[in-house]
Formats: structure tokens, sequence, C-alpha cells
């Protein structure tokens, strides 16, 4: 009888997404594909906030709505750069509509939904969640013995 194959990957792959879950829904995971018109999003955890990151090129901070409804964070941008028709004499010139809508649920138990800034730096949007009080990581206590 063989050996059966066992895989680490499975539990590891499991023991993140249970762990991440906690603070977001990812049921739209992965969208680093090149078939994907969505940014891609970088999340960190600090011990007193969430970092979001949204790779966003070529935009401006206003062209960014950022809202917070029923504990769901929405971040989406429209941009249309059409040029206009006055100088006719180019050969080719290819519209360029863009937008995109991602959407996370955010765990009201870990995220104090009163405070969430928005930065737009550098082709990144940074959107920093803290965390409320007692979500927050508390530093190891030294009990003494008697």
């Amino acid at each position: 009888m063989l050996p059966v194959k066992t895989s680490l990957l499975p539990t590891v792959s499991r023991f993140f997404a249970d762990d991440w879950n906690n603070v977001f829904d990812w049921s739209n995971r992965d969208f680093t594909s090149n078939l994907s018109s969505l940014p891609s999003v970088n999340i960190q955890e600090l011990p007193d906030s969430i970092i979001v990151e949204v790779a966003a090129p070529g935009m401006k901070k206003e062209d960014f709505k950022i809202e917070l409804h029923n504990g769901v964070l929405s971040i989406e941008s429209e941009v249309q750069n059409v040029e206009n028709k006055k100088d006719a004499a180019y050969t080719r010139r290819e519209f360029n509509y863009r937008s995109f809508r991602r959407s996370f649920d955010l765990n009201d138990k870990i995220i104090d939904q009163d405070n969430i800034n928005a930065k737009y730096k550098d082709c990144v949007l940074k959107l920093h969640l803290a965390k409320k009080e007692e979500a927050k990581v508390k530093p190891a206590r030294v009990i003494q013995i008697s």
C-alpha cells in the first residue's frame, strides 16, 4: 500500500483565510490578474490599525469616491479621458474609460468605523482604518510569582 500524500498548503491557506476573514469579507479574493480592471489592493495589519493601499496610477484624488454604509467600505472611481474633437487631424486616438468599485465588509468589532482616513499620493490611495481599543494588540504583561 502506498503512503497517502498530505499537503500543508490547504492548512496554511485556510489559516490565512480564516485569520483575515475576521477583518474583511474576502468573497472577491484575488484581482491581481491582468484580465481584471480592478486595481490591486494591499492590506497590512498593524497593532492599532489596518492599512489598505489601492494601486491607482493616473488618477487624481478627485476621481475617487469612498463611502462607508452599513459596515461596508466602498472605494470607487470613474475616469473618462475623452479628447476634444476640434483637433480632428489625429490618425489614431483610443478612448479611455476606466471605472472600478471595490467593497469590503468591515468587522464592527475590530474597526472603529468613525475613525477612517484616506490619502492619495504617488499613485496609491491609502486608507487608514483605526482599530477599536478592545481590538488593539496589547503588550504582554509580566505576572509576578509570590
